[in-house]
């Protein structure tokens, strides 16, 4: 019998990995898997109402750190 997995794979570019193994070193997450799909959470979790109640400078902040973490 064929049991369908949970989970599925998810290619990222080796530099944008590297850069985020170094980002989460002593940070408590085990590993650059735990912590993209903790962000991720984060992100799908963001609706359209909650942005509204964010400030135009939360926004920018918001953005500038998930640039700098290859996201944008």
């Amino acid at each position: 019998m064929y049991m369908k997995s949970d989970k599925v794979t998810l290619k990222i570019p080796r530099p944008l990995y590297e850069k985020l193994k170094k980002i989460i070193e002593d940070t408590g997450f085990s590993s650059v898997n735990e912590f993209v799909v903790y962000i991720l959470r984060d992100l799908a979790a963001l609706k359209k109402s909650d942005t509204e109640d964010l400030s135009a400078e939360e926004v920018k902040l918001i953005k500038k750190r998930l640039e700098k973490l290859g996201y944008l």
